[in-house]
């Protein structure tokens, strides 16, 4: 279920209240980014005032921080395989997170590493999720330096693809999870093929002018 505002015109329990200001924060951070978005554009997106938005948060740092740990909290609860690595059933959990939260899909894997005050953090996690994906692929591709090239660019392939079909309008929702997972395959075949021919030359019409 893609995130909704709560109703703003009623008087809310804070908890409620606070989701609601993070639900339209995300859309709002995710939109224009954590240096374009005023706390004052949160708010009316909240349906609030900002003096209720600082009921709740100290500083627009503090929100985003908030925002972040919130989109964190989703995918720990869709994506929770300390032992396992990072599996068939990561990407299922990868996936539905991203349906419940496109805006905290993006902004969590695309927007926040761009934002100074926040690329630390998000490093850590990406590092995290490489860290399962080599505890994973390793198992199976016997060559160590394939193996953590592979558990790197495989989160990356998977998240992408998701990023991709929630771009694409979510085409097909039902093979959705097949499809990143080949997509997945494709690179863990790469790294354990070992009959990868060469690219071809290219074709006449896209090499230089003769000399």
């Amino acid at each position: 279920m893609i995130d909704e505002k709560l109703e703003p015109g009623r008087r809310l329990p804070r908890a409620q209240r606070r989701e609601q200001i993070l639900v339209a924060a995300t859309e709002a951070f995710a939109r224009s980014g954590f240096a374009a978005t005023g706390l004052d554009e949160i708010a009316a997106e909240a349906g609030i005032t900002r003096v209720i938005l600082y009921r709740h948060f100290d500083s627009k740092t503090d929100l985003y921080q908030a925002v972040l740990d919130r989109m964190c909290a989703r995918l720990d609860a869709h994506v929770n395989e300390p032992v396992g690595g990072f599996t068939d059933a990561s990407i299922d959990g990868l996936l539905q997170a991203a349906v419940e939260s496109p805006a905290g899909f993006r902004l969590l894997f695309q927007h926040a590493l761009r934002e100074p005050e926040f690329k630390e953090r998000i490093e850590r996690f990406r590092a995290d999720i490489t860290a399962a994906s080599h505890l994973q692929i390793s198992a199976f591709v016997p060559d160590e330096a394939l193996a953590r090239w592979a558990a790197q660019l495989a989160p990356v392939v998977a998240i992408e693809a998701i990023i991709a079909w929630l771009d694409a309008g979510q085409p097909d929702p039902a093979r959705a999870a097949a499809r990143v997972r080949q997509a997945v395959m494709g690179v863990i075949g790469a790294a354990v093929s070992s009959d990868v021919d060469c690219p071809p030359s290219p074709p006449a019409t896209l090499k230089g002018p003769p000399s």
